[in-house]
């Protein structure tokens, strides 16, 4: 199955700059002295938020709301949590933090197919020939990148591969993509740093000769790339991407998994100030066939240590209030399960996970009825997931951007955060 292609910083526009020369690095006690410096800093005022990609389509079903009396109802049983709500069986340390996270059970869209859901989950629109609209990391690397003065990585950073496309706020706001170690594939030339001052001088000489020649904006784009790369080779805070000098303890609380040491490096980036994180999970998620036995072996008791992991090292740092966690895919699956004991794609009545950023813990919001199939409570569109996170990062909802064709663009398509989220 093809799913959307990550169009992100990755490679073509960043890395090019970043063959030049080669990332320099800190000592760790340097290092850890700087993290806690910083650490007070994140605390005060620097409001961030992580999205957990399911990609593929959660069967949010068996996950967030459940239906033990349907004959939809498939193999699990449903167990209480920390909140005013019951989650599946096979996450039972979400449960113990379910006081401080919520479930948005009534989202519904018409976008069932994975690239099109995909599209319209990341940026609160559907897709449309005429415009590329930005990914909503992109919308807060906009909108917040250039207030953070002292941050030297990207904005916008996405782990575990994949991205979105920045659409028409430009290529200094796609996301700055690593794989799940946090490695930038070529990033280490082993220049010494004379040379490397040296060749950073000729290449901004011939970045200022492309942006003289009058060619637009891009050129300007370009260089502000070039600038945040050259920043980040001689960064310290490089050092968030080493999950391996994390303490063994607090991966341990992750899962010690792929999965956990990613939002491990998601909570360490959020501690610099990097204002979105996005992490895919690398858990298949699109469960045609053997959807339990999947859900049961793999996939929920990794998300369960990971989520559970993150929540509670937020809080113990003193980061949860200031950071949203959103857990979704691009839709749920069928109530009806198949012939192959899977479940098949299904927009129109699914779940989110949603936590964090001054968001109201412990509720159930919005209401499906007794199979699954239709939803029974006012429902919410990803416009109004992204206008709930908007309006928790502190950025106005009557912002307007303009498209490349002079388009004026609604923040979040101009949707209504969520009232039982925001309290």
């Amino acid at each position: 199955m093809q799913f959307a292609t990550p169009r992100g910083m990755s490679r073509r526009h960043f890395l090019n700059h970043m063959a030049v020369g080669g990332a320099a690095t800190l000592g760790a006690s340097q290092f850890l002295q700087h993290l806690q410096a910083n650490a007070a800093e994140v605390q005060k005022n620097q409001r961030a938020c992580i999205l957990v990609w399911l990609g593929g389509g959660a069967p949010t079903i068996d996950m967030w709301d459940l239906k033990p009396e349907s004959k939809n109802g498939g193999d699990f049983k449903p167990i209480s949590t920390k909140g005013d709500l019951q989650i599946c069986e096979h996450l039972p340390e979400i449960a113990k933090v379910m006081d401080k996270m919520s479930v948005v059970r009534s989202m519904s869209t018409r976008e069932a197919d994975h690239t099109r859901g995909t599209y319209f989950m990341h940026t609160g629109y559907v897709p449309n020939p005429t415009v590329v609209h930005p990914t909503f990391g992109s919308v807060v690397s906009y909108e917040l990148g250039a207030k953070r003065k002292d941050l030297q990585i990207p904005a916008f950073v996405s782990v575990g591969g994949g991205g979105m496309d920045p659409g028409f706020l430009g290529m200094s706001n796609a996301p700055f993509v690593v794989d799940a170690q946090g490695r930038i594939q070529n990033a280490d030339m082993g220049q010494d740093a004379g040379r490397l001052g040296q060749r950073l001088t000729m290449l901004e000489a011939v970045e200022d000769s492309f942006i003289n020649s009058k060619r637009g904006d891009s050129g300007k784009a370009h260089k502000d790339i070039y600038i945040k790369a050259r920043d980040l080779m001689t960064s310290t805070q490089m050092e968030a991407f080493r999950v391996d000098q994390e303490k063994p303890e607090v991966r341990a609380g992750y899962g010690s998994t792929p999965f956990g040491d990613m939002l491990v490096m998601a909570r360490r980036l959020v501690e610099k100030g990097v204002p979105f994180v996005e992490v895919r999970n690398p858990n298949g998620w699109d469960l045609h066939n053997d959807v339990f036995n999947t859900l049961r072996r793999t996939n929920l008791p990794n998300l369960d240590k990971g989520i559970a992991g993150l929540v509670n090292d937020l809080k113990a740092r003193g980061m949860f209030e200031n950071t949203v966690v959103i857990c979704m895919g691009e839709f749920g699956r069928t109530p009806r399960i198949n012939q192959n004991t899977g479940r098949d794609h299904w927009a129109q009545s699914w779940s989110v996970l949603a936590g964090g950023g001054g968001l109201m813990g412990g509720r159930a919001i919005g209401k499906t009825d007794a199979d699954g199939l239709r939803i029974e409570s006012e429902s919410y569109l990803p416009s109004d997931l992204w206008a709930t996170v908007a309006h928790s990062l502190r950025i106005p909802l009557d912002t307007v951007h303009t498209s490349k064709n002079g388009r004026p663009m609604k923040i979040a398509n101009g949707g209504t955060p969520i009232k039982d989220l925001i309290g």
